[in-house]
């Protein structure tokens, strides 16, 4: 996944393909399990653009999307939102949510 900080959210805008954006912030134990999870998700999933961000360093993404907790899973096609998810209940419940997107 690659770090997605204020001075290159150029990233996120890039392409019109689907991305899926890691919101978390380092202190969160939760954040830490689904980070984990979603390295595993990514292996599955290669063909997607994976972007994680702490949002420590990017609080505007935090009030651009309305980002109610971490950690948040942003599914943007088109640079649009498409879905988010915050509860991250295991690898499959994640797999399967994203596997058709």
């Amino acid at each position: 996944m690659q770090e997605l900080l204020e001075n290159n959210r150029e990233i996120l805008l890039a392409n019109e393909e689907t991305k899926f954006l890691y919101l978390y912030t380092p202190l969160c134990g939760t954040c830490q399990v689904a980070g984990k999870m979603l390295s595993v998700v990514e292996q599955l999933l290669p063909q997607h653009n994976w972007l994680k961000a702490d949002l420590n360093y990017v609080p505007t993404l935090a009030e651009q999307y309305s980002i109610e907790s971490v950690p948040c899973l942003l599914v943007l096609r088109n640079n649009e939102l498409v879905k988010k998810i915050y509860a991250f209940q295991s690898v499959p419940f994640l797999y399967e949510s994203l596997r058709s997107l």
